[in-house]
Protein backbone atom coordinates (compact mmCIF):
# COMPACT_ATOMS: atom_id res chain seq x y z
CA UNK A 1 0.00 0.00 0.00
CA UNK A 2 1.64 3.31 -0.51
CA UNK A 3 1.93 6.24 1.40
CA UNK A 4 -0.54 9.53 0.78
CA UNK A 5 1.30 12.87 -0.13
CA UNK A 6 1.44 14.30 3.47
CA UNK A 7 3.19 10.79 4.96
CA UNK A 8 5.73 11.13 2.23
CA UNK A 9 6.24 14.51 3.13
CA UNK A 10 7.28 13.57 6.78
CA UNK A 11 10.20 12.81 4.81
CA UNK A 12 11.65 16.28 4.89
CA UNK A 13 8.92 18.16 6.70
CA UNK A 14 12.06 20.59 8.02
CA UNK A 15 12.78 22.14 5.02
CA UNK A 16 9.94 24.64 5.21
CA UNK A 17 11.37 25.16 8.53
CA UNK A 18 12.56 29.04 7.63
CA UNK A 19 9.80 30.26 5.90
CA UNK A 20 7.41 29.23 9.03
CA UNK A 21 9.55 31.03 10.90
CA UNK A 22 9.62 33.98 8.63
CA UNK A 23 5.80 33.56 8.36
CA UNK A 24 5.39 34.38 12.34
CA UNK A 25 7.77 36.88 11.98
CA UNK A 26 5.83 38.94 9.54
CA UNK A 27 2.77 37.58 11.01
CA UNK A 28 1.63 37.85 7.65
CA UNK A 29 -0.03 34.85 5.40
CA UNK A 30 2.83 32.95 3.13
CA UNK A 31 3.36 30.66 0.30
CA UNK A 32 5.98 28.32 0.29
CA UNK A 33 7.25 26.11 -2.42
CA UNK A 34 8.31 22.43 -1.43
CA UNK A 35 9.15 21.30 -4.99
CA UNK A 36 10.00 22.39 -8.09
CA UNK A 37 8.84 19.44 -9.84
CA UNK A 38 6.40 16.61 -8.75
CA UNK A 39 8.10 13.80 -7.09
CA UNK A 40 7.25 10.18 -7.27
CA UNK A 41 8.40 10.34 -2.97
CA UNK A 42 6.50 13.36 -2.70
CA UNK A 43 3.65 15.10 -4.36
CA UNK A 44 3.07 17.99 -2.90
CA UNK A 45 4.07 20.85 -4.29
CA UNK A 46 3.42 24.03 -1.78
CA UNK A 47 2.33 25.30 1.51
CA UNK A 48 0.66 27.68 3.01
CA UNK A 49 1.55 29.21 6.53
CA UNK A 50 -1.22 31.03 8.24
CA UNK A 51 -0.53 33.18 11.75
CA UNK A 52 -2.64 32.47 14.84
CA UNK A 53 -2.40 36.43 15.85
CA UNK A 54 -3.28 37.10 19.47
CA UNK A 55 -2.80 40.51 20.44
CA UNK A 56 -1.14 41.99 17.70
CA UNK A 57 1.54 38.99 17.79
CA UNK A 58 2.09 35.69 16.16
CA UNK A 59 1.70 32.99 18.14
CA UNK A 60 1.58 29.90 16.92
CA UNK A 61 1.12 29.08 12.97
CA UNK A 62 -1.61 27.11 10.91
CA UNK A 63 0.43 25.21 7.59
CA UNK A 64 -1.78 23.50 4.60
CA UNK A 65 -0.02 21.53 2.18
CA UNK A 66 -1.49 21.65 -1.39
CA UNK A 67 -0.56 19.05 -4.58
CA UNK A 68 -0.92 22.36 -7.11
CA UNK A 69 -0.43 26.00 -6.04
CA UNK A 70 -3.24 26.93 -4.12
CA UNK A 71 -5.83 29.55 -5.57
CA UNK A 72 -7.12 32.71 -3.48
CA UNK A 73 -10.21 30.37 -2.58
CA UNK A 74 -7.37 27.99 -0.62
CA UNK A 75 -5.75 31.33 0.85
CA UNK A 76 -8.51 32.34 1.85
CA UNK A 77 -9.93 28.84 3.75
CA UNK A 78 -5.91 28.62 5.57
CA UNK A 79 -6.08 32.61 6.51
CA UNK A 80 -10.12 31.72 8.08
CA UNK A 81 -8.80 28.65 9.57
CA UNK A 82 -5.94 30.22 11.22
CA UNK A 83 -8.64 33.14 12.32
CA UNK A 84 -10.91 30.10 13.93
CA UNK A 85 -8.15 28.89 15.60
CA UNK A 86 -6.69 31.73 17.67
CA UNK A 87 -10.60 32.93 18.69
CA UNK A 88 -9.91 30.15 21.44
CA UNK A 89 -6.18 31.76 22.33
CA UNK A 90 -7.47 34.87 22.37
CA UNK A 91 -10.05 33.99 24.62
CA UNK A 92 -7.28 32.36 26.96
CA UNK A 93 -5.13 35.54 27.03
CA UNK A 94 -8.62 37.79 27.66
CA UNK A 95 -9.34 35.55 30.84
CA UNK A 96 -5.95 35.94 32.21
CA UNK A 97 -6.00 39.41 31.56
CA UNK A 98 -9.23 40.09 33.61
CA UNK A 99 -7.79 37.81 36.59
CA UNK A 100 -4.74 39.73 36.77
CA UNK A 101 -6.56 42.57 36.91
CA UNK A 102 -9.18 41.61 39.82
CA UNK A 103 -5.95 40.33 41.61
CA UNK A 104 -4.78 43.76 41.15
CA UNK A 105 -7.81 45.29 42.61
CA UNK A 106 -8.11 43.08 45.13
CA UNK A 107 -4.94 44.08 46.26
CA UNK A 108 -5.79 47.59 46.34
CA UNK A 109 -8.52 47.22 48.37
CA UNK A 110 -6.31 45.09 50.83
CA UNK A 111 -4.24 48.18 50.92
CA UNK A 112 -6.89 50.57 51.89
CA UNK A 113 -7.45 49.13 55.07
CA UNK A 114 -7.46 52.30 57.22
CA UNK A 115 -4.49 53.04 59.41
CA UNK A 116 -6.55 54.76 61.57
CA UNK A 117 -8.99 51.69 62.00
CA UNK A 118 -5.18 50.21 62.88
CA UNK A 119 -4.67 53.05 65.30
CA UNK A 120 -7.69 53.41 67.05
CA UNK A 121 -7.96 49.43 67.57
CA UNK A 122 -4.38 49.39 69.18
CA UNK A 123 -5.47 52.26 71.47
CA UNK A 124 -8.38 50.38 72.70
CA UNK A 125 -6.88 47.40 73.24
CA UNK A 126 -4.14 49.51 74.93
CA UNK A 127 -6.93 51.46 77.36
CA UNK A 128 -8.48 47.32 78.04
CA UNK A 129 -4.99 46.21 79.30
CA UNK A 130 -5.72 48.32 82.20
CA UNK A 131 -9.00 47.62 82.78
CA UNK A 132 -9.88 44.57 81.51
CA UNK A 133 -7.02 41.86 81.08
CA UNK A 134 -9.19 38.97 80.12
CA UNK A 135 -11.06 41.35 77.00
CA UNK A 136 -7.79 42.99 76.07
CA UNK A 137 -6.36 39.40 75.38
CA UNK A 138 -9.52 38.20 73.18
CA UNK A 139 -9.34 41.45 71.06
CA UNK A 140 -5.59 41.28 70.43
CA UNK A 141 -6.38 37.12 68.77
CA UNK A 142 -9.37 38.89 66.91
CA UNK A 143 -7.37 41.77 65.63
CA UNK A 144 -4.47 39.32 64.70
CA UNK A 145 -7.00 37.14 62.65
CA UNK A 146 -8.07 40.01 61.26
CA UNK A 147 -4.81 41.63 59.87
CA UNK A 148 -4.17 37.74 58.87
CA UNK A 149 -7.16 37.60 56.66
CA UNK A 150 -6.85 40.96 55.64
CA UNK A 151 -3.49 40.64 54.13
CA UNK A 152 -2.75 37.07 53.61
CA UNK A 153 -6.12 35.17 53.31
CA UNK A 154 -7.96 34.13 51.36
CA UNK A 155 -5.80 35.09 48.40
CA UNK A 156 -8.02 33.90 46.13
CA UNK A 157 -10.47 36.56 44.08
CA UNK A 158 -13.35 34.46 45.02
CA UNK A 159 -14.75 33.13 48.84
CA UNK A 160 -18.18 31.98 50.22
CA UNK A 161 -20.52 34.41 51.62
CA UNK A 162 -20.67 32.78 55.05
CA UNK A 163 -16.82 33.04 55.39
CA UNK A 164 -16.73 37.04 54.26
CA UNK A 165 -19.26 37.08 57.36
CA UNK A 166 -16.86 35.80 59.57
CA UNK A 167 -14.27 38.21 58.57
CA UNK A 168 -17.08 40.47 58.81
CA UNK A 169 -18.17 39.59 62.29
CA UNK A 170 -13.99 40.63 63.50
CA UNK A 171 -13.95 43.67 62.24
CA UNK A 172 -16.90 44.59 64.16
CA UNK A 173 -16.42 42.86 67.62
CA UNK A 174 -13.19 45.26 67.07
CA UNK A 175 -15.38 48.45 66.14
CA UNK A 176 -18.07 47.88 68.78
CA UNK A 177 -14.85 47.43 71.50
CA UNK A 178 -14.29 50.97 70.51
CA UNK A 179 -17.40 52.72 70.27
CA UNK A 180 -19.08 50.76 72.63
CA UNK A 181 -23.07 51.21 72.75
CA UNK A 182 -22.68 53.89 70.21
CA UNK A 183 -22.65 51.28 67.43
CA UNK A 184 -25.45 48.57 67.25
CA UNK A 185 -25.17 45.63 64.71
CA UNK A 186 -28.43 43.81 63.25
CA UNK A 187 -27.58 40.71 60.91
CA UNK A 188 -30.19 39.38 58.97
CA UNK A 189 -28.68 36.65 57.04
CA UNK A 190 -30.89 33.54 54.82
CA UNK A 191 -29.28 30.47 55.17
CA UNK A 192 -29.73 29.57 51.50
CA UNK A 193 -27.61 31.70 50.67
CA UNK A 194 -24.34 31.45 53.02
CA UNK A 195 -22.52 28.76 50.26
CA UNK A 196 -22.78 31.96 47.06
CA UNK A 197 -19.60 32.49 46.03
CA UNK A 198 -18.96 36.35 46.01
CA UNK A 199 -15.81 38.35 45.71
CA UNK A 200 -13.25 38.42 48.24
CA UNK A 201 -13.69 41.93 50.31
CA UNK A 202 -16.92 42.69 49.30
CA UNK A 203 -18.69 43.46 52.50
CA UNK A 204 -16.47 44.57 54.95
CA UNK A 205 -15.30 47.58 53.04
CA UNK A 206 -19.13 48.31 53.03
CA UNK A 207 -19.30 47.36 56.34
CA UNK A 208 -16.57 50.12 57.31
CA UNK A 209 -17.88 52.80 55.09
CA UNK A 210 -20.94 52.69 57.33
CA UNK A 211 -19.11 52.58 60.21
CA UNK A 212 -16.72 55.58 59.38
CA UNK A 213 -19.01 57.76 57.55
CA UNK A 214 -22.51 57.11 58.76
CA UNK A 215 -22.70 56.03 62.70
CA UNK A 216 -18.96 57.17 64.00
CA UNK A 217 -19.46 61.14 62.78
CA UNK A 218 -23.15 60.54 64.26
CA UNK A 219 -23.06 62.16 67.82
CA UNK A 220 -25.70 59.73 69.31
CA UNK A 221 -24.03 56.71 67.44
CA UNK A 222 -26.66 54.50 65.36
CA UNK A 223 -27.12 50.92 63.91
CA UNK A 224 -25.33 49.21 60.81
CA UNK A 225 -27.82 46.77 59.36
CA UNK A 226 -26.41 43.43 56.86
CA UNK A 227 -28.82 41.98 54.94
CA UNK A 228 -28.25 38.82 52.38
CA UNK A 229 -31.51 37.37 50.75
CA UNK A 230 -32.18 34.43 48.58
CA UNK A 231 -34.10 35.80 45.74
CA UNK A 232 -34.40 33.16 42.75
CA UNK A 233 -31.25 33.09 40.81
CA UNK A 234 -29.08 35.84 42.80
CA UNK A 235 -28.31 36.73 46.23
CA UNK A 236 -29.22 40.33 47.29
CA UNK A 237 -26.63 41.69 49.85
CA UNK A 238 -27.45 45.03 51.66
CA UNK A 239 -25.06 47.38 54.03
CA UNK A 240 -27.68 50.18 55.74
CA UNK A 241 -27.07 52.52 58.53
CA UNK A 242 -29.19 55.06 59.54
CA UNK A 243 -26.40 57.62 60.34
CA UNK A 244 -25.84 60.95 58.77
CA UNK A 245 -26.25 60.30 55.20
CA UNK A 246 -24.85 62.08 52.05
CA UNK A 247 -25.75 64.02 48.88
CA UNK A 248 -22.61 63.33 46.38
CA UNK A 249 -23.40 59.62 45.59
CA UNK A 250 -22.26 59.91 42.32
CA UNK A 251 -18.56 60.87 43.64
CA UNK A 252 -18.10 58.21 46.25
CA UNK A 253 -18.47 56.06 42.51
CA UNK A 254 -15.88 57.85 40.99
CA UNK A 255 -11.90 57.22 41.34
CA UNK A 256 -9.77 54.63 43.62
CA UNK A 257 -11.75 54.33 46.66
CA UNK A 258 -13.39 51.39 47.96
CA UNK A 259 -16.71 51.29 46.34
CA UNK A 260 -15.47 52.49 42.90
CA UNK A 261 -13.11 49.40 44.02
CA UNK A 262 -16.00 46.82 44.40
CA UNK A 263 -18.50 48.38 42.06
CA UNK A 264 -15.65 47.83 38.95
CA UNK A 265 -14.89 44.22 40.23
CA UNK A 266 -18.57 43.23 40.88
CA UNK A 267 -19.11 44.48 36.85
CA UNK A 268 -15.91 42.84 35.60
CA UNK A 269 -16.77 39.40 37.08
CA UNK A 270 -20.87 39.11 36.77
CA UNK A 271 -21.54 42.16 34.17
CA UNK A 272 -22.36 45.65 33.95
CA UNK A 273 -26.15 45.39 35.28
CA UNK A 274 -24.56 43.95 38.58
CA UNK A 275 -22.44 46.90 39.99
CA UNK A 276 -23.27 47.99 43.75
CA UNK A 277 -26.38 50.83 43.88
CA UNK A 278 -26.23 53.14 46.65
CA UNK A 279 -29.24 55.64 48.20
CA UNK A 280 -28.30 58.02 50.64
CA UNK A 281 -29.62 61.50 51.81
CA UNK A 282 -29.03 64.09 55.28
CA UNK A 283 -30.16 62.59 58.07
CA UNK A 284 -31.46 59.33 55.94
CA UNK A 285 -28.85 56.93 56.28
CA UNK A 286 -27.31 55.50 53.58
CA UNK A 287 -27.78 52.11 51.58
CA UNK A 288 -25.37 49.88 49.82
CA UNK A 289 -26.83 47.33 47.87
CA UNK A 290 -25.14 44.54 45.80
CA UNK A 291 -26.81 41.12 43.57
CA UNK A 292 -24.60 38.56 42.98
CA UNK A 293 -25.56 35.24 40.92
CA UNK A 294 -25.93 32.32 42.86
CA UNK A 295 -23.86 30.77 40.06
CA UNK A 296 -21.48 32.00 37.28
CA UNK A 297 -19.46 29.92 34.80
CA UNK A 298 -15.52 29.81 36.21
CA UNK A 299 -16.78 32.00 39.44
CA UNK A 300 -15.86 29.92 42.29
CA UNK A 301 -14.72 30.07 46.05
CA UNK A 302 -11.00 29.46 46.57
Amino acid sequence: MSAGPAESHRLHVGVEAPAVLAALAGGRLRLIPLHRRRSELCELRSGVVAPLVVGDRPVAALVTYHVQTPGPAALRIASDLAELLATPLRLQEAEQQRMALARSELRALRAQISPHFIYNTLNTIAAFIRTDPDRARELILEFADFTRRAFHAPQGEFTTLADELIYVRQYLQLEQARLGDRLCIRLNVEPEVLNVTVPTLLIQPLVENAVKHGIETAREGGTVTIRAEDQDDECLIVVHDDGGGFEAVRSAMDGAGALANIDRRLRQVFGPAHGITIESRPGSGTTVQARVPKYRPGVRAS
